[in-house]
């Protein structure tokens, strides 16, 4: 008995491992609560182990659908819109096809009621293109599979870049719809057109076909997407419209139809006849690359020797360049790429970055091109001035990319010349309602707009930090430029470095912004001389005006002096050209836009006036205006000839607002008009009357000089 009572002491007094304890289960879970243990039950390394899995992509994005850009309701349904508008256009210019492109919004009732477009929850959307088509073994795929496509690995400038955006765009339909993604493709006259019904398979990130038939379809060649989601449809800000509007002002040669929710049907039609230049593929640049790429594409490379694999599989590389590179790095050149060690391959790494060589071609890059900008600038916004900038190509990373600007400013002459309202007094610290309009920013990436997280993006940053103020534009600290202004920014780029997958704003680099920033500058130096040009010739006007209205009273005045003898039309043709030389001349009447010519000092310019049409007035002819009050252009030809006024009628320019003006028409003396408008045409000094002086005879006195008959 004693060895039987004394083993539960024992037992009391040392701790028993959890396996070989007999009391109950939960007396041992009540006291582990009570000892702050916590009471879920041990998981092992061989549980946790079993429960390690592959994760898809396309699960990925199903929980993190918002990294996508669908985030929201209103968004989702731009993106999905976006996203099948940018693979048509970019098979279209692939394949050297003027692109025709359709969308179409449609409500999708799950009654009887209708619903109206801002109540609608539900949409069909149909992009329909004129592109070569896709062959029938690859819809699948590119519809209902992500990270699949043709553009990740090349190095060549287009829209899409990872292969994500259509395939999403159906994976969104599929989660919040359950309906397929139909697609309609046709690669030519002669070939039959096929219908496809397709999903993703989320877990396995591979498409499921439901339904692959041939069908008749009207188009001769193209491809159609349909897709229904969850959206919702409001116009304004960030919205499908204003989305469509801004891809016809960065792709002019496009012609887009959109058809609305409400049943409207909106042309955007072609103003530029020209394909983009086709953007060529290049090899990757020496300074664009990372050591561990650098130590892969050693080991996958064709090459049998090193300075064969550096003059083959990177650009701006001769073979001479090569064997140095590899001298330096105390490398053999003959030495196969496979058995170069860790250590070789870093210092051949370093001395790569340490030599001197040429950037990168820029045949891989396809800008817009100043004259292409203007014709989209003027064919969607109104305005009095517009300007265009291409900057030379730079590199980021061993990446080339250009910078391109556009600026429209104004509200155009129908807007200037209406009567204003009079000025009301301001209490202290308000301010006039003009002022406080901000300038617009429209932002691009390989022509496509952005349109969210804009104070994330570096060409908005860019804006932010010119100081608009010294081109006599009004400008707080930190804030947009105020006044009737549109600035366009694009910057085209084999690769775009996005700050997310959604492709919404451009990273921060320093040679990005200071190309923006330079690009900026420029079409600020070009409003800057507009504005100035324009406000002091209006000043000039307007005394030329104050001149005219007493010619009149001059000339009667001295033809009764004169007893009635005096020709008076003469005297007063020479009184007008007195006026005119004395305010300016013919350079008055050109920054007025009063004589047709173009504005001189303002190359890829358009500025236009109530009375026509300056700069590059082919281009203004050429665009389609799609406001019906804008100016219509004017021939060359036509333009109109300057006029003096009637009499006691006295013509007043009116000046843009918003403008910083420290010279209100305070010229004085012919010194300074001559400073103002210098270099003034030939043409205008014959017109000026010639002065005669008098003869001086050997004597000294003066002769009075004979008349030739």
């Amino acid at each position: 008995m004693a060895t039987k009572t004394s083993r539960p002491r024992a037992a009391s007094s040392a701790p028993i491992p959890p396996s070989d304890s007999s009391e109950p289960a939960a007396t041992t879970s009540r006291k582990q609560t009570q000892a702050g243990v916590s009471s879920a039950p041990a998981v092992t390394a061989v549980e946790m182990g079993a429960r390690q899995r592959e994760i898809s992509v396309s699960e990925f994005f199903t929980k993190n659908r918002h990294l996508l850009g669908f985030d929201n309701p209103r968004k989702a349904l731009l993106t999905c819109v976006k996203e099948a508008v940018d693979n048509s256009l970019d098979a279209c210019e692939e394949a050297g096809i003027l692109p025709d492109v359709t969308v179409k919004l449609e409500i999708v009732t799950t009654g009887q009621t209708p619903v109206a477009p801002s109540q609608a929850t539900r949409f069909r959307i149909t992009v329909t293109d004129n592109g070569p088509g896709i062959v029938r073994q690859q819809i699948p795929r590119v519809f209902a599979k992500l990270l699949y496509g043709s553009k990740f690995h090349r190095m060549r400038m287009s829209r899409g870049q990872q292969g994500i955006g259509i395939s999403a765009a159906g994976m969104y339909g599929q989660l919040t719809t359950g309906k397929p993604v139909k697609v309609i493709s046709r690669t030519g006259p002669r070939a039959a057109a096929h219908y496809f019904e397709v999903q993703i398979d989320t877990k396995k990130n591979e498409p499921l076909v439901h339904e692959n038939k041939q069908i008749e379809w009207h188009q001769p060649q193209g491809t159609e997407v349909t897709l229904e989601v969850e959206g919702r449809y409001q116009k304004g800000r960030a919205s499908v419209d204003e989305w469509l509007e801004q891809t016809s002002i960065a792709n002019p040669h496009v012609r887009l139809t959109y058809r609305t929710p409400e049943g409207e049907t909106k042309e955007y039609p072609r103003s530029y006849h020209e394909l983009p230049p086709s953007p060529r593929e290049i090899k990757p640049h020496p300074y664009g690359i990372e050591f561990g790429a650098l130590l892969k594409m050693l080991q996958d490379t064709k090459s049998q020797t090193v300075a064969g694999f550096l003059a083959g599989d990177f650009c701006r590389v001769s073979p001479a360049l090569a064997e140095e590179m590899c001298k330096a790095a105390k490398l053999s050149p003959t030495t196969k790429p496979r058995d170069v060690k860790p250590q070789a391959a870093e210092g051949l790494y370093h001395t790569i970055q340490a030599t001197k060589i040429m950037a990168p071609p820029t045949n891989c890059i396809s800008p817009i091109g100043e004259k292409a900008i203007l014709s989209g600038l003027y064919k969607q916004i109104k305005g009095e001035f517009y300007t265009a900038v291409s900057r030379p190509p730079a590199v980021y990373r061993g990446y080339p990319f250009v910078i391109e600007a556009g600026l429209a400013f104004g509200k155009g002459p129908e807007e200037a010349t209406k009567p204003q309202q009079a000025s009301v007094p301001l209490a202290e610290g308000e301010d006039q309602g003009h002022e406080s309009e901000l300038a617009r920013v429209i932002r691009y990436a390989n022509r496509v707009p952005l349109l969210y997280q804009q104070s994330a993006c570096s060409t908005f940053k860019a804006v932010l930090s010119t100081t608009w103020r010294n081109y006599g534009v009004t400008q707080s600290r930190g804030a947009l430029p105020a006044g009737p202004m549109v600035i366009f920014v694009h910057m085209a780029s084999v690769w775009v470095p996005f700050t997310s997958e959604s492709k919404e704003a451009i990273a921060d680099y320093d040679e990005i912004q200071k190309e923006i920033t330079l690009a900026l500058r420029e079409a600020g130096r070009r409003l800057g001389i507009f504005l100035r040009r324009r406000e002091r010739a209006a000043s000039e006007f307007r005394r030329r005006n104050i001149f005219d209205l007493y010619i009149e009273e001059v000339v009667a005045a001295c033809n009764r002096l004169k007893g009635g003898t005096l020709p008076t039309e003469r005297l007063k043709a020479q009184l007008h050209k007195i006026a005119s030389s004395r305010t300016g001349g013919l350079k008055t009447d050109e920054a007025l836009g009063k004589t047709g010519a173009g504005p001189e000092g303002l190359p890829h310019s358009i500025i236009v006036t109530a009375e026509g049409i300056e700069g590059e007035t082919e281009i203004a002819q050429q665009a389609p205006v799609s406001q019906a009050d804008s100016p219509a252009p004017m021939p060359p030809d036509s333009s109109p000839t300057p006029k003096s006024p009637a009499r006691g009628r006295r013509v007043v320019k009116p000046t843009p607002v918003s403008v910083n003006s420290k010279a209100t028409g305070k010229a004085k003396g012919a010194g300074a008009q001559q400073e103002m408008f210098a270099a003034e045409p030939v043409q205008a000094k014959k017109a000026a009357p010639r002065r005669t002086s008098p003869r001086k005879t050997s004597s000294g006195a003066a002769r009075p000089t004979r008349k030739r008959t």
